[in-house]
């Protein structure tokens, strides 16, 4: 063998581990526990949801999926710190309506693209909301609030988590759709907004449905309407904004998993197939649908669709309502 064709033979060698080497890499994925990163507090809805299937998910990955919380600034540092993250599948995030659907439009500078910084993995569930009002009121039904509101402009608030949550934003897009105003009251989480709707100082607040169940149950708050498809099992007796007089309403948040961009194809394709299969056991349902959600899988690519209709809509209200943030 001629030196030149040596040099051509270490060469294609040489570009063969290139091209080969992450390939071989993603096929041994994964080879060390997995995080998954939650942009909020330990304790709440979303935090549960990435615990539950995490930890089905890691039967199937053969390795430990581990719940890291990275709270604050709306849910944008933890999303950040994934976006920034290196593309081996050993980082994910925790992505809800909030911080894909209504950040990208409410913040100046989010510091990462979600569309071009973050890839879908999956859907994990859809989380809908209850309007409650405070049963001193006249009011039980929508129809009859949206009477009173339109009857008694300046005699109606509604609480909220806090300006630009999902909590205002969603009742907003309610309002917005029975073309009535009501004045918004915002707090520093839901427990101080619901306290405040409980005495009457406030008169109604829709907040996640598990956080006023028992409320709601015992009398204390009067539901008017869930903001789901379909009735929410927890409560059966309550209709939808459909079915209580907003044909074709409906607004759910969306949780789900990403990974960085650049994330190879093949590991995305396990994560997926490891979420499936955890959403798809009977005990993690359960609990799921006990935190208040709806367990749903997607593709990735199902999940991308729905990523980008969810900030279509939700950035609507954000853009109509003027709401900014830096």
């Amino acid at each position: 063998m001629s030196k030149l064709m040596h040099v051509a033979f270490a060469m294609t060698a040489a570009l063969a581990v290139c091209v080969t080497g992450p390939v071989v890499a993603a096929d041994q994925y994964p080879t060390r526990p997995v995080t998954i990163v939650v942009p909020f507090p330990p304790g709440g809805a979303n935090d549960l949801l990435a615990r539950l299937a995490g930890e089905k998910m890691s039967e199937f990955l053969h390795e430990p999926v581990i719940v890291e919380n990275k709270a604050g600034a709306g849910g944008n540092i933890g999303s950040r710190y994934v976006a920034k993250a290196a593309p081996d599948g050993y980082t994910l995030l925790l992505g809800f309506s909030g911080t894909l659907g209504i950040n990208p439009t409410m913040y100046h500078n989010l510091g990462y693209d979600p569309g071009k910084d973050l890839t879908p993995i999956g859907t994990i569930a859809t989380a809908a909301a209850v309007l409650v009002v405070y049963p001193g009121l006249p009011i039980k039904t929508l129809k009859e609030l949206i009477d009173y509101a339109k009857a008694h402009p300046d005699k109606l608030n509604y609480a909220s988590s806090g300006t630009g949550t999902v909590v205002h934003v969603s009742t907003e897009m309610v309002l917005d759709a029975a073309g009535i105003k009501i004045r918004h009251i915002p707090y520093r989480g839901t427990g101080p907004a619901v306290a405040d709707v409980l005495t009457g100082q406030d008169q109604l607040i829709m907040p996640p449905i598990p956080s006023v169940v028992g409320m709601i149950k015992s009398g204390q708050l009067r539901a008017i309407a869930v903001t789901s498809k379909v009735r929410s099992p927890l409560l059966p007796d309550v209709p939808t904004m459909s079915e209580a007089g907003l044909p074709g309403f409906a607004s759910e948040q969306l949780v789900g998993l990403l990974a960085p961009a650049g994330t190879p194809q093949p590991v995305i394709d396990t994560l997926s197939k490891a979420l499936e299969a955890s959403l798809a056991d009977p005990q993690v349902k359960a609990k799921i649908i006990k935190v208040g959600a709806n367990p749903e899988a997607s593709t990735p690519g199902q999940y991308r669709t729905l990523i980008a209709n969810d900030a279509q809509q939700w950035g609507k209200i954000v853009r109509k309502l003027g709401l900014t943030a830096n």
